[in-house]
């Protein structure tokens, strides 16, 4: 690992914290600040997405691809959420989530 991408590990954990506490005064730029708020809707409040709120995605620009694929990461991650849950396996540490995500910021978050 190449100590640039270090510190960019490193901040990645700060930008999420960030994030998760208030993502509008977060460092994130417009364009994932209108994924995320997406994201929020599609976690929250699936069932009343229409093409209007795909609009600022685009203008942001959003591919159909890109919003598909956040589309399904957060339903993937809500079946893993409930599956947990309702079977009883143990969740992952917290430092296991650091640790994964760091490998992730670094070989990216698909295994070849």
């Amino acid at each position: 690992m190449l100590l640039g991408e270090e510190r960019a590990v490193d901040n990645g954990e700060e930008i999420v914290t960030a994030a998760l506490e208030n993502i509008e005064t977060s460092p994130l730029d417009e364009k994932e600040k209108a994924m995320l708020r997406f994201v929020d809707k599609v976690n929250h409040h699936s069932p009343s997405i229409s093409p209007a709120d795909m609009q600022p995605l685009y203008e942001a620009g959003w591919t159909d691809e890109a919003i598909y694929y956040a589309i399904t990461v957060c339903a993937l991650f809500n079946f893993y959420n409930r599956w947990i849950d309702a079977s009883g396996v143990h969740p992952l540490s917290d430092e296991a989530h650091r640790q994964g995500a760091k490998r992730s910021a670094v070989m990216g978050y698909a295994r070849k």
